[in-house]
């Protein structure tokens, strides 16, 4: 089968998109102490602003499996388009956020759109190529994912080094918007009929008025005359005549569309029909256990605690979703994550590989930069992030240096020594002081932490060909594009657990420091506000939190080398160890 030029393309526009919502994930990673900064978040209360990281990653993590089974009834174009929408109006949220709860909301609704579009693209690849044939689109698709580890923080700190964070997620809703169109031109609906005009214009009506209503431009709410569209009705500061206008078309729309009957906009018959079909009570299960962990590591005080006071009820309820996911899911006809298609080692291995190396990766993403603003470059949010890079950048060069090792190596071995090498990297950062970042070594521009970060990247890039080689090797090629997708959401979800968890207890130990600290007054009587000594010891304490998630990700990442080295072995390669005694 030869795929045609035209799906080639489509398949290219949705990949895309997939390469847009990867590099959305990690942008964040540069931008959090700006954001953090902009909505009144000190650095010392990072645990307060890593649901901005861990909303995202939860809406992401929810979604993947499941829209890759409501695309098969819904279809693929409508639910790219639908999740292009979604994630275009999480941007529209973030970009307009003045309070924490805010922004939090608009990446969780960014992480639901941009969730979407991986399993859905992984199944147009399945639909249009052979099983023979679909290596290569699905290395693309899942090169582009890695690219994207790279590609968001390098324009992430590229659009704060010339303007705000808001314009990193402003620029998303032109970029969505072409995509969308592109995929509607190179792959045009195929419903017979005359084009919903009705119900395209009240779609915009609602789109652009609810757009103008978060936004609240400035220009217009300050205009004498247009500024009464932001004047709140009877009190309510969310009531104004231009959102009740938004929720008027959006009404209006759905009754336009549930009446019509021949080639609506959207349609909503189809998506009663997905709905139905879909395993909705398993993602809720997920959800569900996701959120309990994270809101068990949020400690209401984490000065005085590592877990949230709730955690003795929030952990005993997780442990009993969990066994309701795992009962319903060995019940149900069609169930959302096949137990039995993941039974050999090298496949669960592989997912528990993923979920600890996301632990451990997320505590380089993010922790890297706040290391580098609160030591080395307290001035200069873009020399923060260029620290990172050196990680980054790292990371596809060790991912093509352990794909080319697979053809001569054991996938265990490789995966086990690129792991055990980050979690070294990790053991050396948590020797890190606060000149490290700049202090001379070697020739002079290199610095102590530059060979520190690259090897850590490397290790994380050793792991990615091995652990993928090792899933789809031992599940069958029918299932290719969920086991892919759940290989993505182990990674996720170990992101997720990995904020909650590490970023609680390294605020725990620097609120142990932070307690025995004198305080400014007693240091500097006469400029308590600009006390030098003073802000020498908060920065230690920052370091001494920063080490403390060190510590954390260097178990992750060790632990991940053990499993990787144990499970992803070739089923001849155990039988040898089994019989020599291992």
């Amino acid at each position: 089968m030869t795929v045609a030029p035209r799906r080639r393309l489509v398949a290219g526009i949705a990949m895309g998109a997939v390469l847009l919502a990867s590099a959305d994930t990690y942008v964040i990673v540069l931008a959090l102490p700006a954001i953090m900064a902009g909505l009144g978040v000190g650095l010392d209360q990072l645990q307060a602003a890593t649901p901005i990281v861990s909303g995202f990653l939860l809406g992401y993590v929810v979604v993947l499996p499941l829209l890759g089974r409501l695309s098969d009834v819904y279809g693929r174009r409508r639910l790219l388009l639908v999740c292009l929408g979604v994630f275009a109006a999480g941007s529209l949220v973030t970009a307009s956020a003045t309070s924490l709860s805010e922004a939090v909301f608009g990446r969780a609704l960014q992480g639901l759109g941009g969730g979407g579009l991986v399993p859905v693209t992984l199944a147009l690849v399945a639909d249009w190529w052979r099983a023979e044939e679909r290596g290569v689109p699905l290395g693309v698709a899942g090169g582009l994912q890695e690219l994207g580890s790279v590609a968001g923080p390098l324009y992430g700190a590229l659009i704060l080094s010339v303007s705000t964070w808001r314009t990193i997620f402003w620029i998303n809703l032109p970029l969505t918007a072409l995509l969308a169109a592109a995929l509607m031109l190179a792959w045009p609906s195929t419903s017979a009929g005359r084009w919903d005009v009705v119900g395209a214009a009240l779609a915009v009506l609602c789109a652009a008025t609810a757009g103008l209503a978060i936004a609240a431009p400035p220009a217009l709410v300050e205009n004498v005359a247009l500024g009464t569209l932001y004047l709140p009705v009877a009190g309510i500061g969310w009531l104004t005549p231009l959102s009740t206008v938004a929720a008027g078309a959006a009404v209006a729309f759905i009754v336009w569309e549930l009446a019509l009957r021949r080639r609506p906009a959207a349609s909503l018959a189809a998506l009663r029909t997905a709905a139905a079909n879909a395993d909705w009570p398993a993602s809720a299960l997920v959800a569900a256990v996701l959120a309990a962990v994270v809101v068990t590591f949020a400690a209401a005080d984490p000065s005085t605690q590592a877990l949230n006071p709730l955690a003795p009820v929030l952990l005993p309820v997780a442990a009993l979703l969990a066994a309701g996911l795992v009962i319903r899911e060995r019940r149900a006809a069609r169930p959302l994550l096949p137990g039995s298609e993941f039974r050999p080692p090298r496949a669960w291995g592989a997912l528990l590989t993923n979920l600890l190396l996301g632990a451990a990766l997320m505590a380089a993403l993010v922790d890297v930069p706040i290391y580098a603003r609160a030591t080395a470059f307290t001035g200069s949010q873009f020399d923060a992030a260029l620290e990172l890079v050196r990680l980054l950048v790292a990371v596809p060069v060790g991912a093509l240096l352990g794909g080319r090792l697979l053809s001569r190596l054991p996938a265990a071995a490789i995966a086990a020594a690129g792991l055990a090498l980050s979690a070294l990297a990790f053991v050396a950062m948590t020797s890190w002081s606060a000149t490290t970042l700049t202090d001379a070594f070697g020739p002079g521009w290199l610095h102590p932490s530059d060979p520190v970060l690259v090897a850590g990247g490397l290790g994380f890039g050793l792991a990615i060909a091995p652990v993928n080689a090792s899933l789809l090797a031992a599940v069958r090629a029918a299932v290719h594009g969920l086991a892919s997708s759940l290989l993505v959401v182990a990674r996720m979800a170990g992101m997720l657990a990995g904020i909650s968890v590490l970023t609680a207890i390294g605020l725990h130990a620097f609120y142990h420091v932070a307690a025995g600290l004198p305080t400014a007054i007693t240091l500097c009587p006469s400029t308590p506000l600009d006390c030098a000594p003073y802000e020498r010891l908060v920065t230690s304490a920052i370091v001494t939190e920063l080490h403390a998630v060190f510590v954390g990700a260097a178990v992750c990442a060790g632990l991940a080398a053990l499993v990787a080295g144990v499970t992803l072995r070739t089923p001849r390669q155990a039988s040898r160890m089994i019989a020599g005694g291992v």
